[in-house]
């Protein structure tokens, strides 16, 4: 059954409960231009439909931002869509205008959901005699394209007032059931025929004024109890219910009934609307006459032909000249909205029981939204998820009225397609709609919808956010005065995690999140606290032995590495760069050096150390000098720091010949013989001493002289 994709919230036959296979067939179109745009596509023989069981689990009353997770009962299913903020009919709506579709004075309105997924709406139009389509495609936002059906070979009638459009769940044919005549000469009853798809080009048929029974009726609905079919108007110029029955074809010649003739409290009926509530069926009919709305119990049978009437009200000062009402219920609340002919205004209509008692009864006044003016009919309620949509016909300036309950904007999250939708929240206080869908376009598919009341946030003071150097600890605190406990998270290096004050020393950069219940409704106020920890490491590198007069780099991998981190190495003797990540040290003996990493506050600050050990085991001479160089080979000599006894240093050209010889320590080469430039080329060297723990070095190798 694609057409079910035509979704609304719903509730119809209790608090908490939904329909059955049984109950679908009767409620196949039990409202009259209602939400049963969805419930008779969604309800018609369904094969597993759920009953006396919710869809899914939410809080009724929540704080402003409290992380909110709905639960799905049923997270097995094929498909899901969550709406956390969608439309709700208690919300003021906003209007648009429609223009350019060639009307004159239009009497009538109704959309549907066709099943190659397109909308569709229908306008009777008796100040042209016209019939005309309109295909909105795949949106109700989107302009519709206009289908003029005129006169239908001259079969419509000139003065169509009322239409309602039905579909047999059996032969999935659509039907528009139409009623017609300003007087009682020109009054009759009429069907147009579509077929199974409402693009088809329809056919019409009149039945004529039925045992001339007509008397400007208005108004019109149809819907099947048991295996039989009935149809309800109200004669306008008689203030008459009455009721055609069409035995178990919807499309056999219908015969009428007066159910209960000139009752006293009609006058002059415009409208009729219709609604079942744990059983029994209720109608509801508008009175030009007095601008009243009157309840009409029929009880468990359509059949019924005495039933009770009771006045709603006759003192609503915005209710002037009612034309049309709209029934359903939603998320629990009963909704009617009726169209204000002379007061040129939407009404809506909060009851909070259908039998009342009404003097809590709200009467909102939308306003003339969408330049709504001399309304005469509007359509039933149709939802596109998360957007709820209404047409009402305007005779004064021929044009339509699209009414559009649109989704908020207060929640963080607008929707969730997964079983289990994520965490969200609510930026401000209100009442809000969630709509949950499960097996969208599935013979199985099922709707609910639920409110969700959020408060503001109770007054708290919190810590603020923190920031720690690594090991360091910090404190946070909450106060309030109505919180009922406290709960803190993640149970990692903390005190006390049920108190409102308490100690964490984390190691690294951590969220602690504080739940609080309180005692109003079931608001928990969840916050968090970050506690950034600043992570600096120094690391100097591994301890190490080096020989005497060697040098080594200083410096690990693991030393923070960020431009806004200073990092200096004390102390500063025998270092070729303090600041450097791998400085180069050449100590004269066993030395410690320490590498400090400062953040760029000065908040935090670690220190790692090195020991550099020097051990004199060996002669340590370069391979090479160059004398005319600036550096430290510019000559050649022992580089050892712990020698403390020489006995010889001498050096020697190719030819044995003795160059350079001394006893000193600290004297070296300069590359001169006799004051003489001495030639490139290798020379010979040998020394003989004696280290400061006593040992005696010795040895002999070759340098190169290079210019």
């Amino acid at each position: 059954m694609k057409e079910i994709n035509i979704r609304f919230c719903y509730k119809i036959f209790g608090q908490n409960s939904y329909i059955s296979p049984l109950e679908s067939e009767t409620l196949f179109s039990i409202m009259r231009k209602s939400l049963l745009s969805v419930v008779f596509l969604m309800a018609s023989y369904m094969s597993s439909v759920i009953a006396q069981e919710d869809l899914f689990e939410a809080p009724d009353t929540v704080c402003v931002k409290q992380y909110i997770q709905l639960k799905s009962n049923f997270p097995d299913k094929e498909s899901h869509y969550w709406g956390f903020c969608s439309g709700y009919l208690y919300n003021t709506p906003t209007g648009l205008k429609i223009d350019g579709l060639g009307l004159v004075g239009p009497a009538g309105v109704e959309v549907a959901k066709n099943d190659d997924g397109n909308y569709y709406g229908f306008v009777i139009d008796p100040g042209n005699g016209t019939f005309k389509r309109l295909n909105f495609g795949r949106s109700l936002s989107n302009t519709p394209v206009v289908t003029d059906f005129g006169n239908m070979d001259g079969i419509l009638p000139s003065e169509v007032n009322s239409m309602y459009l039905v579909r047999d769940p059996e032969d999935r044919r659509w039907y528009l059931f139409i009623t017609a005549g300003f007087s009682q000469g020109s009054s009759q009853l009429g069907r147009i025929d579509f077929g199974t798809s409402l693009a088809n080009t329809p056919n019409i048929v009149t039945f004529g004024n039925l045992d001339n029974k007509l008397n400007v009726p208005r108004g019109v609905f149809v819907t099947k109890e048991g295996n039989k079919w009935y149809g309800f108007f109200v004669n306008y110029a008689m203030n008459e219910l009455m009721r055609f029955d069409m035995d178990t074809n919807i499309s056999f010649t219908p015969t009428v009934t007066e159910v209960f003739p000139a009752i006293p409290l009609l006058g002059n009926p415009t409208d009729i609307g219709a609604i079942m509530d744990n059983g029994q069926w209720y109608f509801f009919i508008t009175n030009e006459s007095g601008s009243t709305i009157v309840r009409m119990d029929m009880g468990t049978s359509l059949t019924n032909l005495a039933p009770a009437a009771t006045l709603i009200s006759n003192t609503l000062p915005d209710l002037d000249a009612p034309s049309s009402i709209m029934l359903l219920r939603d998320c629990g609340r009963i909704h009617a909205f009726v169209t204000s002919k002379a007061g040129h205004a939407l009404i809506r209509v909060e009851m909070q029981t259908i039998e009342g008692p009404y003097t809590g009864t709200d009467f909102a006044n939308l306003g003339a939204t969408g330049q709504i003016l001399s309304p005469t009919s509007i359509s039933r309620v149709v939802r596109d998820r998360d957007n709820v949509y209404a047409f009402i016909s305007n005779e004064a300036n021929s044009s339509l009225t699209r009414v559009l309950f649109e989704q908020c904007n207060d929640a963080n999250i607008r929707y969730s397609l997964t079983n289990k939708p994520p965490e969200y929240q609510y930026t401000d206080t209100g009442l809000f709609n969630i709509y949950y869908a499960i097996n969208e376009g599935m013979p199985d598919m099922q709707v609910q919808c639920k409110l969700i009341r959020v408060l503001p946030t109770p007054a708290i003071i919190i810590s603020n956010d923190t920031t720690i150097c690594q090991g360091d600890t910090a404190f946070l605190t909450v106060t309030s005065v109505n919180a009922i406990s406290y709960s803190w998270a993640p149970n990692y290096n903390i005190s006390s995690p049920d108190k409102d004050e308490i100690k964490v020393w984390p190691e690294v950069t951590t969220r602690y999140t504080l739940r609080m219940p309180f005692p109003i409704g079931t608001c928990i106020v969840d916050t968090a606290i970050d506690v950034n920890v600043k992570k600096l490491q120094a690391d100097a590198g591994p301890d190490r032995t080096i020989a005497d007069g060697a040098s080594t780099l200083l410096g690990g991998p693991m030393t923070s590495q960020r431009h806004d981190y200073l990092r200096k190495w004390m102390p500063e003797q025998y270092i070729d760069d303090v600041y450097a990540f791998h400085p180069s040290v050449r100590p004269p003996h066993d030395f410690t050096y320490y590498l400090t990493v400062t953040d760029s506050s000065g908040m935090c600050e670690v220190t790692d150390t090195v020991v550099v050990h020097v051990q004199c085991d060996d002669l340590n001479l370069p391979n090479a000098f160059m004398p005319e160089s600036n550096g430290e080979r510019s000559k050649f000599g022992l580089m050892n720091r712990q020698i403390a006894k020489l006995d010889k240093f001498n050096i020697y050209d190719r030819w044995g010949k003795l160059v350079f010889t001394t006893t000193d320590i600290t004297k070296q080469w300069d590359g001169t013989i006799s004051g003489e430039k001495a030639a490139v080329g290798v020379y010979v060297w040998e020394a003989d001493g004696f280290c400061l723990s006593g040992k005696r070095i010795s040895g002999r190798g070759n340098v190169m002289l290079i210019r």
